[in-house]
Order: structure tokens, then sequence, then C-alpha cells
């Protein structure tokens, strides 16, 4: 088995380094835009080689791209143009506009949609690390659309990852991973702005900084080029998400300007009710 990696930073690199350390792949093939990065992900042994893209096509069993989600709505037709018994897997955190891209292609059969949920805020192939997946959840959406023999090959793929598989459609992939991963991004983001803002008159806020504060703000150093496209395509659900925080947030500030501690007990004991969920 070859693999094909488009893109070598996170997420990509991340994958190739298990996929040949646990013997899913025998070699591993890579593509990178980046020519800092193309050399950092050879040298560092992320792949076996770095390839151009259609040299990676022609020679993998499995092609991965694993590019940020707006140059991946462009790619994945190229790439599906080049393939026919190949296997084709993304990796990105939306879904609907990547299935609309190749919904009657003739080789849509042929790609599985994948979302492996799992990441850090760090970028680029110095990012990559072994193990990274080990626990988490994978998203394959619209299984229907790809040929049997495509989903077990993409199965076994996660499985060595050691990922756990669940299968929904593009839809509610996208709505559910607006509330569990692109608000978190965005509340980071704003928070982190919100912080600096301050820190221009204060120059001992970061000083001061925490773990909690740590914890909660470290997503804001994620890529701006992942993270535009994906909260320009899920704009809808991403701006649904918002109102609904934007509308707690105004009743934790009425509460507080109040001065209402019943209030704010109340809000913070209903929060607390998502230790039954995460623990």
């Amino acid at each position: 088995m070859k693999v094909g990696v488009i893109g070598l930073g996170l997420i990509g690199g991340s994958m190739a380094i298990d996929l040949k350390r646990r013997g899913f792949a025998e070699e591993v093939l890579g593509v990178e835009s980046e020519p800092v990065n193309a050399a950092a992900a050879e040298k560092i042994g992320i792949v076996d080689r770095v390839v151009a893209l259609e040299d990676c096509v022609s020679e993998s069993d499995v092609i991965v791209l694993a590019v940020p989600v707006g140059t991946a709505v462009r790619m994945l037709p190229r790439i599906l143009d080049m393939v026919s018994d190949k296997v084709v897997i993304d990796v990105c955190s939306t879904k609907e506009h990547l299935a609309r891209s190749v919904k009657y292609h003739p080789q849509r059969k042929q790609y599985v949609a994948t979302h492996p949920m799992a990441g850090t805020e760090y970028s680029g192939p110095w990012a990559a690390m072994p193990g990274l997946f080990d626990g988490h959840a994978c998203i394959i959406c619209d299984s229907e659309e790809s040929s049997p023999k495509a989903v077990r090959t993409v199965e076994e793929l996660y499985s060595t990852l050691n990922m756990r598989v669940i299968y929904m459609n593009s839809s509610n992939h996208d709505v559910h991973t607006a509330y569990v991963s692109h608000i978190s991004h965005v509340t980071s983001f704003a928070l982190a702005l919100t912080v600096l803002d301050k820190e221009k008159d204060e120059k001992h806020i970061f000083d001061l900084a925490s773990g909690g504060f740590s914890s909660t703000v470290r997503l804001a150093k994620s890529s701006p080029d992942m993270w535009t496209p994906i909260l320009s395509q899920n704009r809808e659900n991403v701006l649904h998400v918002m109102d609904t925080y934007i509308e707690k947030m105004n009743a934790f500030r009425d509460a507080v300007a109040d001065g209402d501690e019943d209030r704010i007990r109340a809000l913070i004991e209903d929060a607390n009710r998502i230790r039954r969920i995460i623990r």
C-alpha cells in the first residue's frame, strides 16, 4: 500500500507518521506547495518522498487531501479526474461544499468524506506528531455515495490510527461541528482580541495569566489560512451558534449588571450540566 498525503501540516503530517509506523502504508508520498515545509517534511522523515501532485496521485493507492477546505474544494474534482480505482479522502472540518463540488463527478464513488476530530492549535510539518488521533472520533460522511470497497479501506485506515468511526450526512456534520468545534475557535479568537486590547493599557495583564486563561485562549493561535474558509463555508450554522452564544452571554451580562447573585448562580448551575457529557 502506498499512501499519498497532499498537505504536510499537523493533520496530514501526523497521519503520514502513524500510517507508516503502524504498517498501513509501505511508503508515504507527500505533496507540499510551500518549499520550506516540503524540505522540512522530508528531512524529519514525515514522508518518504516529496513529489509533484500528478506523481503522487498516479503512484498512490490512497490519497489523503489534507489542505484547507477552500483549497480542497478546488482540488478534489481535479484529483478525481485523475483516478479510476484509487481511494481519495479529505480531512476537512466542513463537508457540504465539498460534497456539492463532486456530487455528479463520474468517480464520486472513489471519494470518502472524512473528518478526524483531533488536532492542536499549531500548524506546519513541525507540529506533526505520532499518536495524535488515538482514542478520538472520526466522522465519515455520506458513506452511501462511496463504493463499499473504498469505505472499507478508509475504515481500516482509521482503525490503524486508533479512531472510532461515526457515520452521518454532510449537512448534519456541519451543524454538529459548528457547535463542538467552530464556536470554540470563534470565542477564543474574540477573547484573545479582547485581552490584547486591554493589554495596550495594562502591560502586566499577561503576567497574571494562569492555566485557565491559557487553556481558554489557546485556540486563538490557530492558523487563519485554515479557519477563514471554515467559518466562511459553514457560516449559516456558525452564525446560528454565535447568536445563541450571544444570547447566553447577554443573560450573564444582565445578571451581573443587576447584581443578581441568585440569577448568576442559576446560570452557572445550569452550565454545570455539561459535566454529565464531558468529564
